[in-house]
């Protein structure tokens, strides 16, 4: 067993806080894409228009709201890994997997997003 240096223990906190930013994040959004259909009907009560319930802002919010858990989740199971880890004078780097699944998450959230924004026109 080797002694873990202060900078990398540090490291490791600094990381796990970046995992529960991110998780704040995708929740604080998925929150607000829930709440852009209210914004929507009241607008178009207030313009008298008609706009048709799709519950798509209300399904996909919280779909967001699910990915911030799994992240805050996933990053306290990297954390504890991590601090294993460097007690035992080891490394544990991410798996291939959970990148893979990482960067899908992102790049589908994000396909959401790109092609229901010219639908709302």
């Amino acid at each position: 067993m080797s002694e873990v240096r202060a900078t990398d223990a540090l490291a490791n906190e600094r990381t796990f806080l970046a995992y529960l930013r991110t998780a704040l994040a995708f929740i604080g959004f998925g929150f607000v894409i829930a709440r852009f259909s209210l914004f929507l009907r009241e607008t178009a009560i207030v313009a008298h228009m008609k706009v048709p319930p799709t519950g798509y802002s209300t399904a996909f919010g919280a779909l967001m709201a699910l990915a911030g858990v799994a992240c805050a989740a996933y990053g306290g199971y990297r954390y504890v890994v991590s601090a294993r880890s460097l007690r035992a004078g080891t490394v544990s780097p991410l798996s291939d997997i959970a990148a893979v699944v990482g960067s899908a998450v992102v790049v589908l959230i994000g396909a959401i997003v790109a092609f229901a924004l010219p639908a709302l026109r």
